[in-house]
């Protein structure tokens, strides 16, 4: 099979320069190991929208901030949940206040004009429900908060729409340059293609020049989810300025409150509950909703090989700010393949996203109109989260749609209650295996190794 553009890895960069680049009349196709696309995003579908004032490195920090600047453009093209609110950096003693002082003028040699720097108590005007004795604060109101996981989907289902050819469960064995592109050798498949873009991060290819990942520099990373009474708890981003301990509060695009904590060892829930407390106040055991690990790493941007000379390029981006970075890079890279192949853009390109539906943020009005289209729609799978029996299987039929437990999980919401999916799962593993003619059996939870249910206890002919 030959292509234009060959895509490796389905994550949210590799979707979004599969997503620019189907606008031009090429032939593309994404090889994806896993089960589904986008698995590099956050389960909680919340991701922060950075302004490039931490980013030490200059080219990490440039496609921040662009990035930050196109964002609101593509979440409303693609109508996804996000929300602009500032972020304040907290100092409470005089070591921290001059970690602000850095940080005030880093912003103001990276030209972030729209930052303040606010003593003590005017804080309160920005962010009234501070708690406890602030000496100085920096206040920056161009951050955000947005629905990752939903905008590293629309770059794919669009994309996927527009005629990008999606191969899951492939997973890149070689590449071997030829005198017209590439051969590229899969698990399944022999692919040749003029341009071949790596974005995967831990993939050790034999190529001319070798590939050796760097090692990351990550913290452990846990985050908690907090009950319905600190809904909204703070309406700003909140961080504080230690050098080896990170603390941060923020809302999330569904108006919950999320706390997190990050350090270079790892610790016991417990502890991050009482590291949180000063900017979370008390938190009983019963508040908090739902509890995860991630990694926070400040990896710097590591571009390898040249499209315009050689057809190859490799992406390295473990960065925390890899949302926010990724229009503007998505669009540098996609203008040079352009460059290179001298294409034309589509007529027939639709930037539309299929149309969906969450049935808990509709009006009474709304569900019963959706209803009487859809009665599945009114049938309560997740008692939780209120997702129906309708989004599950609107999520299973999408372009790219979920054939995984996660999948469902990610796409909907079912089983990101309280009760971490106890009553639902089992619901959503025969919905899975009626909408993709399976056995319940051969239905997985995210990995090819990963089946809910090893077999069935007994089989009767009649009940």
């Amino acid at each position: 099979m030959d292509y234009d553009v060959l895509v490796l890895g389905g994550g949210i960069i590799g979707c979004a320069i599969a997503y620019e680049l189907s606008k031009y009349n090429l032939n593309i196709s994404v090889i994806e190991k896993d089960y589904d696309i986008c698995n590099d995003m956050p389960s909680i579908n919340t991701e922060s929208i950075y302004d490039g004032l931490e980013c030490s490195d200059e080219v990490s920090s440039k496609l921040i901030r662009k990035g930050n600047l196109l964002m609101e453009e593509y979440v409303n093209r693609f109508k996804v949940p996000y929300k602009r609110c500032g972020t304040i950096y907290i100092a409470r003693d005089d070591s921290e206040a001059e970690r602000v002082d850095e940080m005030y003028e880093r912003a103001l040699n990276k030209k972030i004009d729209e930052v303040k720097l606010i003593i003590g108590d005017e804080i309160l005007k920005y962010e009234p429900n501070i708690k406890g004795k602030v000496i100085k604060s920096l206040y920056i109101p161009n951050t955000g908060v947005v629905a990752s996981y939903d905008f590293a989907l629309a770059y794919g289902e669009i994309a996927f729409d527009n005629g990008v050819n999606f191969k899951l469960e492939e997973e890149v064995k070689s590449i071997e340059h030829i005198s017209k592109g590439f051969k590229i050798k899969t698990n399944k498949n022999k692919f040749t293609s003029k341009i071949v873009i790596d974005t995967t991060k831990d993939l050790n290819l034999q190529f001319e020049d070798g590939y050796v990942p760097k090692e990351d520099r990550e913290k452990y990373m846990k985050y908690m989810v907090m009950d319905k009474k600190y809904d909204s708890l703070y309406s700003n981003i909140l961080l504080n300025v230690g050098d080896k301990e990170r603390i941060f509060v923020r809302p999330t695009v569904n108006n919950e409150t999320m706390a997190s904590y990050s350090r270079r060892e790892n610790i016991a829930y417990d502890d991050v509950v009482k590291k949180v407390e000063p900017l979370t106040g008390h938190i009983k055991e019963k508040d908090i909703k739902m509890v995860r690990d991630w990694r926070f790493i400040n990896e710097p941007v590591n571009l390898q090989g040249d499209i315009m000379e050689t057809g190859y390029l490799s992406l390295n981006v473990n960065h925390y700010a890899m949302v926010t970075m990724t229009p503007a890079l998505a669009l540098s890279i996609s203008q040079k393949v352009v460059e290179k192949l001298n294409c034309k853009l589509r007529k027939d390109f639709n930037d539309k996203r299929r149309e969906y539906f969450k049935f808990r943020e509709l009006s009474n009005e709304e569900r019963n109109s959706l209803i009487k289209v859809d009665n599945k729609y009114g049938n309560i799978i997740c008692q939780c989260q209120k997702v129906t029996e309708g989004e599950i299987v609107d999520a299973i039929r999408r372009p790219l749609g979920a054939r995984t437990v996660t999948g469902v999980k990610r796409r909907t919401g079912a089983g990101h209650g309280s009760c971490d999916g106890c009553y639902c799962k089992d619901k959503i593993v025969e919905i899975l295996a009626r909408e993709m003619d399976k056995r319940i059996i051969e239905i997985v939870n995210n990995s090819k190794d990963s089946t809910v249910l090893s077999s069935r206890i007994k089989e009767f002919d009649t009940m």
